[in-house]
């Protein structure tokens, strides 16, 4: 028996993941994310018509609720998908929240361009309609033999590998692997018994911080900002990094370690997703349960502020200093934190901390790449505050632990394709695999198709 899998998107960049497995008479996506650009949210190869027919696809798999992994799924019911959707319980939750989100941002671009926008409200309405969810585990039998599982991947909140088994033989979409130990949620589970892996590479060519490293980093960075009377801005994303933060912070404000003073969320969809994270504590670790267990508000501390409108952004600059901004994007291609980095760049006595993958091109990567003069919202700014990046908050596997990763199916493996990470990324992790372990890897190109034996 042959399967087909083509890479739709995903492969040779990071984002936009979009793969098409095809056998047993089905065909099956997995992933339908967002492509997008340095300077724009949604790029303009969103809006070409999807390279297959839409109407012909049984069934779409989600690993996460990341936009670049789901962003695409309303124009895809919009032209004309019948099919179900399938995710575990968190991943449906955030994703809705995450479209309707976007859809402003997009909403705003096409106004920009004088385009229409690539889906709109009914379309996340009618997607979430064909929305089922399944448990860690649980099998869903598809007809003559096949079965597909969703494992943990310990990325962010409900994120799931996605497992095609058949004749003793399996295909395993990694989605995002997580940086595992986590603070808040389980490990990655272990996969040792895959023949395919379609695996990510953000990572793939570097490793990050060790955890104890990041946490005494972040009290020291919060500290000096404090003591010069600065403003510390935190780019953060939305969902797993912001609510990473926060626990991180609590700990530091109820353990005194860190004085009190105003902490600004400054991102309504971040508060929404961290208020679904309090929904689904059976997905967090034993620490984090045992925390909450006791009535323990683990995303709260004495001086948070959570500012969900307009007005009370506008008014942080207003506030007295020094104080602490936590906003999206992470990457600061858009959003509130841009405000704050227009406002409080120019100041020497301020921080920018850098806790994300800043993708090439992105505001956020000329900035950790120590650009001295950017432009914000149409206006030139001098970079006069110190820029400081910690990349232990990463919520990928870096390169050794995808290294390890991939060494627990290697008796077994045929083949892993290494997607999701710029070409360097991608084709570094090839090599180490090639190298280190045996193991028949491959970056393939947008596009491509190949054939996976699962007789």
């Amino acid at each position: 028996m042959k399967f087909k899998l083509t890479f739709w998107g995903g492969a040779g960049v990071v984002t936009g993941a979009n793969f098409l497995l095809e056998g047993n008479g089905k065909r099956f996506l997995i992933d339908c994310g967002l492509q997008q650009g340095c300077f724009k949210v949604c790029d303009d190869n969103n809006r070409k018509p999807f390279p297959y027919d839409p109407t012909s696809i049984d069934a779409v798999f989600l690993t996460h609720s990341h936009i670049d992994h789901v962003g695409r799924l309303p124009k895809l019911v919009r032209e004309g998908f019948r099919g179900a959707i399938y995710s575990t319980s968190p991943t449906k939750e955030i994703a809705r929240e995450m479209l309707i989100d976007s859809l402003g941002v997009l909403e705003k671009e096409a106004r920009r361009d004088n385009l229409p926008t690539i889906y709109n409200v009914d379309d996340v309405a009618e997607t979430m309609k064909k929305w089922q969810t399944l448990k860690y585990h649980e099998d869903l039998n598809i007809g003559d033999g096949l079965v597909i599982r969703l494992r943990d991947s310990g990325h962010v909140l409900g994120s799931a590998m996605i497992e095609f088994a058949v004749n003793n033989k399996k295909v395993v979409f990694t989605g995002d692997l997580g940086n595992s130990p986590s603070t808040l949620l389980k490990d990655c589970e272990i996969v040792s018994d895959a023949d395919y892996l379609i695996m990510e590479s953000v990572y793939g060519d570097r490793n990050h911080q060790k955890k104890e490293e990041r946490g005494r980093l972040l009290e020291e960075i919060i500290e000096r900002t404090i003591k010069a009377g600065g403003v510390l801005m935190i780019p953060a994303f939305s969902l797993e990094r912001t609510q990473e933060m926060l626990y991180e912070i609590n700990d530091l404000a109820e353990n005194k370690k860190i004085p009190v003073v105003p902490i600004y969320l400054d991102s309504p969809l971040a508060i929404r997703v961290t208020g679904i994270y309090g929904k689904y504590k059976e997905y967090f670790n034993d620490e984090a349960r045992r925390l909450t267990s006791r009535g323990d508000d683990i995303f709260s501390f004495p001086g948070l502020k959570k500012t969900l409108t307009t007005e009370e952004s506008r008014g942080i600059l207003s506030s007295s200093d020094p104080k602490v901004i936590i906003a999206g994007s992470g990457m600061s291609n858009g959003g509130r934190i841009i405000h704050h980095e227009k406002n409080y760049l120019p100041n020497a006595k301020n921080t920018l901390l850098l806790v994300g993958y800043q993708a090439a091109g992105t505001l956020g990567r000329l900035l950790q790449e120590g650009t001295k003069l950017v432009k914000i919202l149409g206006e030139q700014v001098p970079v006069m505050a110190k820029v400081v990046t910690i990349s232990g908050y990463s919520a990928h596997m870096d390169s050794d632990a995808l290294i390890e990763f991939a060494s627990h199916t290697k008796d077994k493996i045929k083949t892993v394709f290494a997607v999701m990470g710029e070409p360097r990324s991608a084709l570094f992790l090839v090599q180490k695999l090639r190298d280190n372990l045996g193991i028949n890897a491959v970056a393939p190109q947008a596009g491509e198709s190949v054939e996976l034996d699962m007789a």
